[in-house]
């Protein structure tokens, strides 16, 4: 459900109006901390804080923040300056400039430069699940990984979203300059743009308050420790609104084909059909949004610290800011959690009274006899095989690899009623096999002659 704001007469995104409608939003919603920056034609228009980190620190202008996989647009600058100095050539093997780079697959060897940057490559998480693994130490650790992976389809056929294609830049980029990638980025993409506040790193746990944020459920946020997860080259970057926007100033993107991805960017439109280039990012503790829209020369970037799926503040916020721009009245959309999970708690409370209703009524279960009850009874293993497999099937829909305790971050209510349903059912088949076994064994007990 939307709710439409009344905001300034004019109806145009200017740093009062901007303003308003982010603190709108927070109280609306609830969103414990975002920074957000928005740019026009080589200005910034507005940057701020709101909130407060998982610390309780204030957020402001000039707050670090996890930037999650906005940090592949850094990566692929820090590629194509390579690029512009002559020292590698987007269509070259990535083999020829990272020779310690290999694959359980011989098509590895045509990976171009360009296809990591393109997402092509054939890498992709559903033959080498990376967030499910341990997390590496390092870039060098992180390329060492994929040496017993496959590839998913031929280099080039198809675009695949997977982090590992920019840990292999970074680290071609780290072998090419002679020198660590946090310290090429350093001074050939963030101190020429003036981004002295930003920089790259290998873990989350090395991001500010080792990224520990926030997830949705019930209608409230639940302050959340960050999973370590290995992040540079993909994930890496932390920055400040204040520096994100000199970030948008410098773009000069073109915007493709719709749903046409490059070098860290993805071409799109807005719900009005205006052509803009965008990018998000998530953590299980935060999320980020950066849009370009070339038409009318604004950039917006807002980093939130909610995570995935459970708070898509960042993408709503953006939403609203975008309408802003395009001279209309900017509308609060909820992320869809906070009415979706009464509704699965009003279901989990439905499966757990059933449970307690079907171990109750196990004696009388057992005592109708007929080999039906036992078709009927293996129903109940639908809830216990649907909690096992919750983290394939969400790798499906999303296309990327999780485990079972990431749906914990990413849609908390439903993993309870997962569980709860899947204990229900569990104790629900357990009272009645052991029902049934001893209502046997006392039949069996009945039927027998009397001793003399």
């Amino acid at each position: 459900m939307t709710f439409a704001l009344a905001l300034s007469a004019a109806l145009a995104l200017t740093p009062i109006s901007a303003d308003q409608f982010v603190k709108d939003y927070m109280a609306e919603t609830n969103l414990p901390g975002a920074v957000v920056v928005v740019t026009k034609d080589g200005q910034v228009v507005h940057a701020a804080g709101y909130g407060h980190d998982a610390g309780g620190k204030p957020l402001t202008a000039d707050s670090p923040m996890p930037l999650a996989s906005l940090s592949k647009s850094f990566t692929a600058r820090g590629v194509m300056r390579l690029v512009e100095q002559g020292k590698v050539k987007l269509d070259a093997p990535v083999r020829s400039y990272l020779p310690e780079f290999t694959m359980a697959d011989p098509r590895y060897v045509k990976i171009t430069v360009r296809q990591l940057l393109d997402q092509t490559s054939g890498m992709s998480d559903s033959t080498f699940p990376e967030l499910t693994l341990d997390a590496p130490a390092t870039l060098k650790d992180s390329v060492a990984m994929l040496r017993d992976a496959k590839l998913a389809g031929e280099p080039g056929e198809k675009f695949r979203y997977h982090n590992p294609n920019y840990a292999v830049l970074a680290r071609m980029v780290e072998k090419v300059a002679n020198k660590p990638f946090a310290d090429y980025m350093a001074a050939e993409v963030f101190a020429p743009l003036g981004m002295n506040s930003t920089r790259t790193v290998d873990l989350t746990t090395q991001q500010p308050g080792a990224s520990r944020g926030y997830v949705r459920a019930y209608g409230q946020v639940i302050q959340r420790e960050q999973p370590t997860w290995f992040v540079n080259g993909g994930a890496g970057v932390v920055s400040t609104a204040n520096d994100l926007g000199r970030w948008l100033i410098a773009q000069k993107g073109q915007v493709g084909a719709d749903g046409t991805y490059s070098a860290g960017w993805s071409s799109a439109r807005s719900a009005a059909g205006t052509p803009l280039l965008h990018h998000t990012g998530w953590l299980l503790t935060h999320n980020s949004v950066q849009t370009v829209i070339p038409s009318s020369g604004y950039g917006i970037a807002v980093v939130t610290n909610t995570g995935m799926m459970s708070g898509d503040d960042a993408v709503n916020i953006t939403e609203g800011l975008i309408q802003l721009t395009e001279g209309k009245a900017a509308e609060i959309t909820e992320p869809f959690t906070m009415k979706s999970d009464y509704v699965l708690a009003a279901l989990t409370l439905l499966s757990a009274g059933l449970g307690v209703l079907g171990v109750v009524r196990a004696r009388r279960w057992a005592r109708r006899g007929g080999w039906w009850r036992w078709v009927r009874l293996a129903a109940y293993a639908v809830p216990i095989v649907a909690f096992f497999t919750a983290a394939d099937l969400f790798g499906l829909l999303m296309n990327r690899s999780g485990t079972l305790g990431m749906i914990t971050y990413v849609w908390l209510a439903l993993f309870v009623w997962l569980a709860v349903s899947a204990l229900a059912a569990a104790a629900v088949v357990a009272a009645r096999i052991i029902s049934a076994v001893s209502t046997s064994a006392g039949r069996r007990a009945a039927s027998r002659p009397s001793g003399t």
